[in-house]
């Protein structure tokens, strides 16, 4: 499974470690991806999304 946000599409983001002597190492920075149980259709399953996409989504359902 990619490290990928089904929902919003988010990916991992690379860029530099940087040391004190500003010396650059390759990393990766990966989606927060965490396991929920969401209402799809009227039936519940288990979703892997991200955490930011979560919160948006509980978030417009409570209005």
């Amino acid at each position: 499974m990619s490290r990928k946000c089904p929902v919003t599409g988010k990916k991992p983001l690379s860029g530099n470690n940087r040391s004190h002597s500003l010396r650059a190492t390759r990393r990766v920075q990966n989606v927060n991806l965490q396991k929920f149980q969401i209402n799809v259709d009227g039936k519940v399953q288990t979703v892997k999304m991200s955490t930011r996409a979560y919160r948006t989504l509980t978030k417009s359902k409570k209005k």
